[in-house]
């Protein structure tokens, strides 16, 4: 994110819900649904009541939830930092998309 040029912090969060349903139907090549899937695990793992360390054990079975919060957030933040990079070259016409075969200009 620190890079000069990349998207904001609330510009790239806003593009998630946009990423999720890209991925989803198939549109942005950028991501697999094997890992949108792992994200899905790793937002269920985080609200649900059973975990792999009991939470009354408090530094350990905190720690495993806020490191998977924290893998989560990492990936969901950068992945959505390089769907908008691909959505703008998308958007200005500047890549071919995967299906059209690539044209050789004429002299």
């Amino acid at each position: 994110m620190s890079e000069p040029g990349s998207p904001g912090l609330m510009k790239r969060v806003r593009a998630i819900p946009r990423m999720i349903g890209a991925v989803t139907r198939g549109q942005y090549p950028g991501m697999g649904k094997s890992k949108l899937a792992l994200m899905a695990l790793g937002v269920v793992y985080l609200i649900s009541p059973i975990d792999v360390i009991p939470d009354f054990l408090v530094l350990v079975g905190v720690a495993d939830d806020f490191g998977v919060f924290l893998w989560l957030m990492s990936s969901l933040i950068g992945e959505s930092g390089r769907y908008i990079g691909w959505e703008r070259n998308v958007i200005r016409g500047a890549t071919i998309p995967p299906d059209l075969p690539p044209t050789t200009p004429r002299a």
